[in-house]
């Protein structure tokens, strides 16, 4: 068997070329995508949600799927999320219904959810009494919030479907009791979008103004025939439990049988055991109504005949007690009759009085005629003569006098105020002289006082300052930037030095320590070196003679 020759060797450092097709990263990711949403479009995944932290800011919802042995990345759009009845729940075991599709940016692959809903009759019961129990916090179900229902509304509305028999059961059962005028809201009660619709037809009717076009109910049904916990789960959504709590409307829910229940029960006025019981409570009997009323107003025209009778036999004893009209009237006329045998005498004696006192007022003008009254008067005013002016003048001379007086005595005691005012100024001014003397020699002494002790603080502070050691022979070294040098090793790092004696200041730069072969003079500097920090013992010192300039 001949073997076939070996290939040529690779020169060294080639790269070894495949016939293998090359895909990006992109092109990969999409043919993945595109093969798992083939395999896998559309499927109903079961499982416990997990990481669930409510909406993101976008709107969308993020969580987890898992059983027990594994778990998938899930996603609820914004426009799904609103949707759904059934919301994401944190530790929920639900039935998920989407397409299962990819994520490139994060190389996994996730589910979009497209409608959601408990898994099993024991979810939807722990759903149930978590949301029982959230409500219940809020006083949503207290007893003192429920209100009476109407004896005989005069509108009744109703919230079900138009199409089952629960409308019919209701109609024919309200004709039956007594007729009433109904108003029929027409919604979905289950499915998707039948919690919406009974919310809004309950709000619906109390938003009906009082009085309007529409009559307003004044009771509400809320009815619904039987069916499984799921059927009936639009009664427990909870924007139908707000919705009955804020009715002002009486309301009555009527959902599924009597063994039934929903959470709206909890939150109504009424409960009735099934639609046909609420129309019962919502309207009495009007047989039996009228049977009592027929029998109160029998009641009522027996106890107005007893009564009259009573009143009657009252009025025909007291009528025989009265005594008759010529004894009732005999004492007025007895009164009278004496009246009148008075009534003469006393007029004429009336008349003597006043005819007696009407003479002795004509005497008394005969004696005293006016005229000679009026004489009298004139004869007095003429007595009188020019004493009214005299008298006047006589006053108000008295009041000039008066008045001068005053005058001199108010003249005499300004001055004396005047001069009490100036002496008091006087000893003012001698008080403000003596006091301005003392704050002068006050002053002089404490500035006094301050000029010894700032005397004393610059003694102190030129013993203490640094320039007093430069006096003594010592000097001060800073670099450029003007920092104190304090080692012969930053000395040396730096590349101008600046030296300030007692009497001036000199710039010097830093050189090598030999010195040339007179002793003066500095050496050739030597070529550059990289720097390192030296040792203490390796700094060699510096000839200060060689560092001066100018």
């Amino acid at each position: 068997m001949a073997v076939p020759p070996p290939p040529p060797a690779a020169k060294a450092g080639a790269p070894l070329v495949s016939n293998v097709a090359e895909w990006s990263v992109g092109d990969l990711a999409s043919a993945l995508k595109r093969t798992l949403e083939d395999a896998f479009g559309h499927v109903r995944l079961r499982g416990e949600i997990s990481g669930f932290r409510g909406q993101h800011g976008s709107g969308h919802a993020y969580f987890s799927l898992k059983d027990g042995t594994a778990r998938i990345d899930a996603v609820v759009w914004k426009g799904t999320f609103a949707r759904l009845r059934q919301k994401p729940q944190e530790g929920l075991e639900v039935v998920a219904t989407g397409r299962i599709t990819t994520f490139p940016g994060k190389s996994s692959y996730q589910i979009v959810i497209e409608t959601l809903e408990p898994a099993g009759i024991g979810a939807w019961m722990a759903l149930l009494e978590e949301r029982k129990r959230v409500l219940a916090a809020e006083g949503l179900f207290a007893p003192e919030r429920k209100r009476p229902i109407p004896y005989l509304p005069r509108v009744v509305g109703v919230v079900t479907s138009p199409t089952g028999a629960v409308i019919r059961d209701i109609l024919h059962r309200l004709a039956d009791r007594f007729p009433r005028p109904v108003l029929v809201w027409p919604v979905r009660v289950q499915g998707e979008g039948a919690a919406e619709e009974i919310a809004a037809a309950i709000r619906g009717f109390n938003a009906l103004p009082p009085g309007g076009a529409i009559p307003r109910p004044d009771v509400l049904l809320v009815a619904r025939g039987g069916g499984s916990i799921e059927d009936l789960w639009a009664f427990n959504e909870e924007t139908v439990v707000r919705a009955a709590a804020e009715s002002t409307i009486p309301l009555i829910s009527a959902v599924g049988h009597e063994t039934d229940t929903t959470l709206i029960d909890f939150v109504s006025d009424r409960r009735a055991p099934t639609p046909t019981g609420a129309a019962e409570m919502a309207v009495p009997v009007r047989a039996d109504l009228l049977a009592e009323v027929a029998d109160l107003g029998r009641r009522q025209r027996e106890a107005v005949e007893r009564k009259l009778d009573r009143e009657g036999s009252d009025l025909r004893a007291l009528v025989r007690a009265m005594p008759g009209v010529d004894a009732f009237l005999a004492g007025k006329r007895q009164r009278l009759d004496l009246a009148e045998a008075r009534l003469g005498p006393a007029l004429a004696g009336n008349a003597r009085v006043h005819r007696l006192r009407v003479s002795r007022l004509v005497e008394r003008f005969v004696r005293h005629p006016p005229t000679l009254a009026l004489a009298n008067a004139r004869g007095r005013l003429a007595r009188l003569g020019d004493r009214p002016a005299a008298a006047l003048g006589h006053g108000t001379r008295r009041r000039a006098e008066a008045l001068a007086n005053l005058g001199r005595r108010l003249v005499v005691a300004r001055d004396a105020t005047l001069a009490r005012a100036g002496a008091e100024g006087a000893r003012s001014r001698v008080r403000l002289e003596a006091l301005q003397g003392r704050l002068d020699r006050a002053g002089a002494r404490l500035t006094e006082r301050r000029r010894d002790r700032l005397e004393t603080l610059g003694s102190l502070l030129g013993s203490l300052s640094y320039r007093a050691i430069l006096a003594r022979g010592f000097a001060l070294v800073r670099d450029d930037a003007g920092a104190a040098i304090r080692t012969a090793a930053a000395a040396t790092a730096a590349e101008r030095l600046t030296l300030e004696f007692a009497d001036g200041v000199l710039s010097a730069r830093v050189g090598p320590a030999d010195a040339g072969p007179d002793g003066e003079g500095a050496a050739p500097p030597a070529p550059a070196r990289p720097r390192r920090t030296p040792r203490k013992s390796a700094v060699k010192p510096v000839v200060q003679g060689s560092l001066f300039e100018g």
